[in-house]
């Protein structure tokens, strides 16, 4: 009788662990549901809180009203897992104004992780997206990623492994993006087609890039003015493991900040640390995979008006990436040398510069640094004379304004407002 007792114990037993799971799938089950019905029934005004929880997601979250917060109880207690999406190409997508995100954490999406298109007033607060497997072409391409939109803060997210970027601001105006991580991404943080943006107090480590500003041709709108300032960049030397083809897969691994066909920009105050090719990277369009596609003849590829001073430097520039970097800091510093903190492709706009010389208006300035000078690597000319220059860039410009952002106190109600 007892091996039968026993055998009965321990078949109740498993019955009782396998009821004890059930609740727990169904948990997850209900959430999607939930969530999708809140999503779709949503109101102005409306707040939608998020349990603590690892709860996995397998088709998009859409929103489409104006004024609604979507919120939860920390970027590491709430957790809306993709991992096993079938549906959907982000794992949440909203195209409305006035919305506000925060403490929670969206993994392993299909595609995009956060997708904020065509809104006005958008908070994005303490948000986590990551792919946890780590850097993987497979990856989706953005983490946090507002594009066509205005007044837009956001501050103390994290973002891992995007294939493209971790934090993207595209084609926006009037942006803060601040207090933020962003790791083992290809672009750390990217700027993109965007007016008026300061980015400021962020850790940018481990990625291809540190911090991108760019001008894409063929786009709604080119970008200016930006600030960049206050920041830790350093050790932005993984491999890019972009897919071929975008604009970030020509991006060197070991770039701290990229600065492509971008006009009035301005970097200061920042630490920059062991970035093997360079520091500061300054180019043209003409310079990247997407020289030789067809582009608006207004549009404008000279990076112009470029403000760089009170950054401290360390390391950095010994080990550059791409096929011909190497081999101009071996012929031009040695094989044991380094590159200065600034490497510029050398590109100006000729009819400006008759002498071959931009004016003081539109150079790139550096002051109150260690030195001025910038490695002109003179790719226009196939590197046939790769200089450094510095008489022309001990000049300064103006200071830009700070970026202010001003909410209705819906908008910002568990946060400081700007």
């Amino acid at each position: 009788m007892r091996p039968l007792l026993l055998l009965l114990l321990i078949g109740l037993l498993s019955a009782c662990a396998e009821d004890d799971k059930a609740p727990a799938a169904m948990l997850v089950t209900d959430m999607q549901k939930n969530l999708q019905l809140q999503f779709m029934n949503a109101e102005p005004g409306d707040i939608i809180n998020i349990p603590a929880g690892l709860f996995e997601m397998t088709r998009s979250l859409s929103l489409k009203v104006d004024g609604v917060t979507v919120r939860g109880a920390g970027m590491d207690k709430t957790i809306l897992s993709f991992k096993h999406q079938v549906s959907g190409a982000e794992g949440m997508l909203v195209t409305a104004n006035d919305f506000l995100i925060e403490d929670l954490a969206i993994e392993d999406a299909k595609g995009d992780a956060l997708k904020i298109n065509e809104g006005k007033n958008i908070i994005i607060r303490r948000v986590r997206t990551e792919w946890t497997n780590g850097p993987a072409t497979e990856n989706g391409a953005y983490g946090i990623y507002p594009v066509q939109t205005e007044n837009v803060l956001i501050e103390g997210v994290v973002a891992i492994g995007a294939s493209d970027a971790g934090i993207y601001v595209g084609q926006s105006r009037q942006v803060i993006v601040r207090n933020s991580r962003a790791e083992f991404n290809v672009a750390g943080i990217e700027i993109e087609n965007t007016l008026d943006a300061d980015v400021y107090n962020n850790v940018a480590i481990n990625n291809t890039g540190g911090v991108l500003v760019f001008n894409m041709p063929n786009l709604s709108q080119e970008g200016r003015r930006t600030r960049i300032f206050n920041n830790r960049i350093e050790d932005n030397n993984t491999p890019n493991f972009a897919l071929p083809g975008g604009a970030v897969a020509g991006v060197p691994a070991g770039s701290g900040i990229s600065i492509n066909s971008n006009d009035e920009i301005e970097i200061f105050d920042n630490d920059l640390r062991n970035n093997q090719t360079a520091h500061i990277v300054i180019s043209s369009v003409y310079s990247t995979n997407y020289s030789e596609r067809d582009t608006a003849s207004a549009f404008d590829p000279y990076p112009e008006k470029i403000n760089i001073h009170d950054n401290r430097y360390s390391g950095g520039g010994d080990n550059p990436d791409t096929e011909y970097l190497p081999q101009l800091k071996a012929a031009v510093f040695g094989a044991d040398g380094a590159f200065p903190n600034v490497i510029w492709d050398g590109f100006i706009n000729t009819q400006l510069a008759p002498d071959g010389v931009l004016p003081a208006e539109l150079q790139i300035c550096i002051y109150n640094e260690a030195s001025s000078a910038v490695f002109n690597v003179d790719a226009p000319n196939q590197f046939a004379n790769p200089r450094l220059d510095e008489l022309q860039h001990q000049c300064q410009h103006a200071p830009l304004p700070a970026i202010e952002l001003v909410f209705v106190p819906a908008a910002s109600q568990s946060g400081q407002g700007e």
